[in-house]
């Protein structure tokens, strides 16, 4: 018979092992939560299929600066560089990069317009970042060439009216779009791509880059670009930030997965679905920001844009200004990555 001894330390063995059965279910129930607070699955190509409109923050499209606020013009930069919000300064080693890690202060970008077509400003030491990390906001400006571009979180009714216009006017763009957009309108993207289109990643879920680990910001990139290569065969080179909201970090991380980021030279808050202020309004604005090298963002859920876009492409040839292809923004060690070919 058992002695009470050999019982005792049965018992206690048995706690023993019970409590790292615990444990364990606990770490890797925490590991499954964080990879689906992430991506939803991988086996979904990152959680594509399963992300919805609604899971996306798309009350800011901008955070920084515009060309106008209200019709005044914002002549003035700041004499330093330094962004008045920060998070997580220090490195974020989760994954994804070696070494020393960059910066990851949170920076928005901003540009202020100067008058006469003159180039806008950015923030001192911005361009020189982009251009570091393949980044680019602006195209030549030794030409008249400006770049259209378009950001799609979601779907408004207006892209198709806009692709009309484009292929009316032999112009070429970029559609930046989201993971959701993907899920649904996956005729509508396959026309930007056989209208000879860019179709560029604004991310799965439209977070702000900095604010996530290297795996997320990985997956939101890349979750993005398996799901579109699945569909059309092939792969995104342009990445526009979330709110145009970046790091060091951020920059460098996406351009090792070869992302060239490309930001603006001219955008205003056309996002608003309760803020339609006419055509003749998206065309003042417009005109009146043209500039050697613009690259205009516009956002293709405003009504406004899609009717006075005729006109701008019309209006700013009149001006001298020619449509460029968005291809020719591209780093020159990106250029030839991909096939575009129009079936």
């Amino acid at each position: 018979m058992m002695n009470f001894y050999a019982k005792k330390n049965m018992l206690i063995v048995a706690g023993i092992i019970l409590v790292a059965v615990i444990a364990c279910m606990a770490i890797g129930m925490e590991d499954y939560l964080e990879t689906k607070s992430m991506s939803s699955s991988l086996s979904d190509l990152g959680g594509v299929y399963a992300s919805q409109f609604s899971d996306l923050n798309l009350e800011v499209e901008i955070s920084g600066r515009l060309s106008e606020s209200e019709g005044i013009w914002e002549e003035k930069v700041s004499d330093s560089w330094s962004p008045d919000v920060e998070i997580r300064d220090q490195a974020v080693t989760d994954g994804g990069l070696s070494g020393q890690e960059p910066s990851n202060k949170l920076l928005r970008w901003g540009i202020s317009r100067r008058p006469e077509n003159k180039t806008p400003a950015a923030d001192p030491g911005a361009p020189e970042l982009l251009s570091k990390y393949g980044g680019v906001w602006l195209g030549d400006t030794e030409k008249s060439v400006i770049y259209l571009t378009f950001d799609e979180g979601y779907e408004n009714g207006y892209t198709p009216q806009i692709l009309d216009t484009l292929a009316d006017n032999n112009a070429k763009a970029v559609f930046f779009i989201t993971g959701p957009y993907l899920k649904e309108h996956q005729e509508i993207v396959r026309r930007m791509k056989e209208e000879g289109h860019l179709v560029g990643n604004h991310t799965i879920h439209h977070p702000s880059l900095p604010e996530l680990g290297n795996s997320q910001l990985e997956e939101e990139v890349l979750g993005l670009d398996r799901a579109y290569q699945e569909k059309f065969g092939q792969h995104m080179q342009f990445l526009r930030p979330p709110k145009g909201e970046y790091s060091e970090r951020s920059l460098s991380l996406t351009n090792k997965l070869g992302y060239s980021n490309l930001f603006w030279s001219f955008a205003y808050d056309d996002w608003y679905r309760d803020k339609s202020r006419g055509a003749q309004y998206a065309y003042d604005i417009v005109m009146r920001n043209l500039h050697n090298g613009a690259v205009l963002l516009l956002h293709a859920v405003s009504k406004d844009n899609a009717q006075a876009l005729d006109s701008i492409i019309k209006g700013a040839q009149e001006k001298g200004y020619s449509i460029g292809d968005p291809r020719d923004l591209l780093p020159h060690d990106k250029v030839g990555d991909e096939e575009y070919d129009q079936d």
